[in-house]
């Protein structure tokens, strides 16, 4: 599952019965969750289901499953149970069985057969052709209001990037304060650990971390959370440069058609138009097409931008620092960990400094960020070394980086007292796998993991199947 997919399904994960209930009434969130957030495994184990008329025995779907895969197949139900996809049902002298959830599986259903009345995969405008924005009219709007948000994070504004024309409200600054991306000292803004991280992220992810933080504001803002999440997920099933009617839209729907055009995922002509535009950060929210690497090239490759940025910089064994870039973006960030001394029309130069990785080492940002960074953008050139980035250089970001800092805290979840080492195994093997692992000691048989939904339900699953084979 990819990040942007995981930080959605866990929003989704903390959610009461009654709101997948009323969720799973629209097609087009069925069909998203079902394209989006469900592995290959759970996929065929939904289309396998889909036209049943009768539970499934849980032997019977043992047998789709090679017997190696018996940990995907746990983690693969486990998943769609937590979704409420499927559910168990239980009957006398029987085993367990699995049958899927209406209104997911009628939903589903109607949405990959077609028909219905339900106007949930958006209803196309009838606007004259002349009238009608073309895709790269959308691509310019949504790239010049997406770098405007991460220009005001990175604290860029001063340079240049807003001076093509990106507007953020205040509605904006709130949303980035209140999820901690960035902090606001008075007039002052400075980005975060957590807001380097979402700078350095594929911009499908950013769009998605963005949108979570919305839903959780929602209910301060009076919005039903059930129709936020219902007209995301239908974003996402609509076609780049068509125009859709505003008509069948709630009043909750409405207002987000302003808050989501100030992050450049909607565009419209004005406030009172009776049409609306998603654009490309909107098409690809429920699919991996615009899924990048890192966030600028991702923005740019996805958006079309002329200008290649891909790696532009240069970093030699002294420090000195050569960026081949325009962008006011990109020179923001360097700057935020860089002291840069010289500008040309398309190079910047400046050196890192002990000083300069500590003031943002002390703004949150991570020596391993700092590193990232430099990794993912290091011109053709570097890669040509087989260490991309010098050592000497590596290393001495580190060190600058472990003065300060002696100690980490990581909140989890500690498991201990089983009573055997093949109790304790299954369940410690089954965390390292799914990458929730943090520590263990096999000695003392435990171990601390960061989420224990996943090894709980392990456990739970293991209790049943020893107590049915025995």
């Amino acid at each position: 599952m990819s990040s942007s997919s995981m930080r959605s399904f866990e929003y989704l994960e903390s959610l009461p019965g009654t709101v997948f209930n009323r969720l799973y009434k629209q097609p087009s969130t069925a069909l998203a969750i079902f394209r989006r957030m469900l592995p290959q495994l759970a996929k065929s184990f939904v289309m396998a289901m889909l036209y049943m008329t009768r539970p499934l025995p849980v032997t019977d779907l043992e047998t789709w499953v090679c017997p190696g895969s018996r940990r995907e197949q746990d983690t693969a139900i486990d998943l769609l149970e937590r979704l409420q996809i499927l559910k168990r049902t239980a009957e006398p002298n029987k085993p367990r069985s699995y049958v899927l959830t209406n209104p997911f599986a009628a939903s589903l259903r109607q949405a990959l057969t077609g028909g219905g009345n339900h106007k949930s995969f958006g209803v196309p405008s009838n606007k004259h052709v002349e009238d009608e924005v073309t895709i790269s009219q959308l691509d310019e709007f949504a790239r010049r209001q997406w770098e405007g948000v991460l220009g005001y994070m990175v604290g860029s504004t001063g340079i240049g990037l807003n001076d093509e024309g990106a507007n953020l409200s205040p509605s904006v600054k709130h949303l980035l304060n209140y999820g901690r991306l960035v902090e606001v000292r008075g007039r002052s803004v400075d980005i975060t650990q957590d807001g380097f991280a979402f700078v350095l992220q594929e911009v499908n992810a950013q769009v998605w971390t963005i949108l979570v933080l919305y839903l959780e504001n929602a209910e301060e803002l009076g919005m039903d959370r059930v129709d936020v999440l219902s007209f995301l997920f239908m974003l996402g099933s609509l076609e780049l440069g068509q125009g859709y009617s505003k008509a069948n839209l709630t009043e909750t729907q409405l207002q987000m058609l302003l808050d989501l055009g100030d992050f450049g995922i909607i565009y419209q002509d004005t406030p009172d138009s009776d049409s609306y535009y998603p654009t490309r950060l909107a098409t690809t929210l429920t699919s991996d097409a615009g899924a990048l690497r890192s966030a600028t090239a991702g923005l740019h490759t996805a958006l079309r931008s002329s200008n290649d940025e891909k790696g532009f910089v240069v970093i030699e064994t002294n420090y000195r620092v050569y960026a081949y870039t325009s962008s006011p973006l990109q020179i923001a960030i360097l700057s935020l960990f860089t002291r840069l001394s010289t500008r040309y029309p398309n190079m910047v130069s400046g050196k890192m400094t002990r000083e300069s990785v500590r003031r943002a080492i002390n703004m949150g940002i991570t020596g391993d960020q700092i590193i990232d960074f430099l990794y993912t953008h290091a011109h053709v050139q570097m890669r040509k070394n087989p260490t991309v980035l010098p050592p000497t250089v590596v290393d001495q970001i580190r060190l600058w980086q472990i003065e300060g800092e002696r100690m980490k805290s990581t909140v989890g979840f500690l498991f201990k007292d089983f009573l055997s080492a093949a109790e304790y195994e299954g369940p410690c093997q089954y965390a390292g796998d799914i990458g929730v692992l943090k520590w263990k000691n096999d000695a003392k048989r435990m171990f601390f993991v960061t989420r224990h939904e996943h090894v709980a339900t392990y456990l739970k699953s293991q209790k049943e199947r020893r107590r049915e084979g025995g």
